[in-house]
């Protein structure tokens, strides 16, 4: 089966997912998109408002500002593929809770083994803390790289911060730019 199609059978086990209670609330799932054979895979922590809306991951406000972020290092949308740790938005944007968390990661590692990308850029602590409990809190560790169990990853701020904190913009687009050199120093 070819990633795309595999890609689809996902996004259908998504749409027709009930391990946890978010699915209840949705108007819409939000399983990924981007493109498949992406060296790079954006996870943020789960779908806001107008992600449940259509459908898609990082359309809101935060998504516009991630948009601006790609731009910054002459990527586009089409060029990557995002998903987020939850795949059903969380009452009021709340946080995700452990459980719901856990009932989407088969759908998140799935993700992972057929886009295979090289490097996978967690956005905020959320996405952090699933993958890599172990390096510390978010603001200590933005725009590091680190690798784990063969599978590169860098730390990043949600973008969402940016738009709560006018003074965090300089530092997401300043850690942004250190994914191109991070993507030059993982091996092939």
């Amino acid at each position: 089966m070819e990633k795309q199609d595999s890609i689809f059978q996902l996004y259908a086990d998504v749409k027709g997912c009930q391990k946890c209670p978010l699915y209840k609330l949705a108007k819409n799932p939000v399983p990924g998109d981007g493109s498949v054979n992406s060296q790079i895979m954006f996870i943020g922590e789960g779908p806001g408002e107008k992600e449940d809306e259509l459908g898609l991951p990082f359309v809101g406000a935060a998504g516009k500002l991630l948009d601006a972020m790609l731009e910054s290092i002459d990527l586009k949308r089409e060029d990557v593929y995002i998903a987020n740790v939850v795949k059903h938005r969380p009452p009021g944007n709340r946080d995700p809770k452990p459980e719901e968390v856990e009932a989407c990661w088969p759908y998140l590692l799935e993700q992972i083994k057929i886009i295979k990308p090289k490097l996978i850029v967690c956005l905020g602590r959320h996405s952090l803390g699933r993958f890599l409990p172990q390096v510390g809190p978010i603001s200590q560790v933005h725009g590091r790289a680190f690798t784990y169990r063969n599978q590169a990853y860098m730390a990043l701020y949600h973008p969402a911060v940016g738009l709560y904190n006018g003074g965090m913009r300089e530092t997401l687009f300043k850690d942004f730019k250190k994914i191109q050199v991070a993507l030059k120093k993982i091996p092939n």
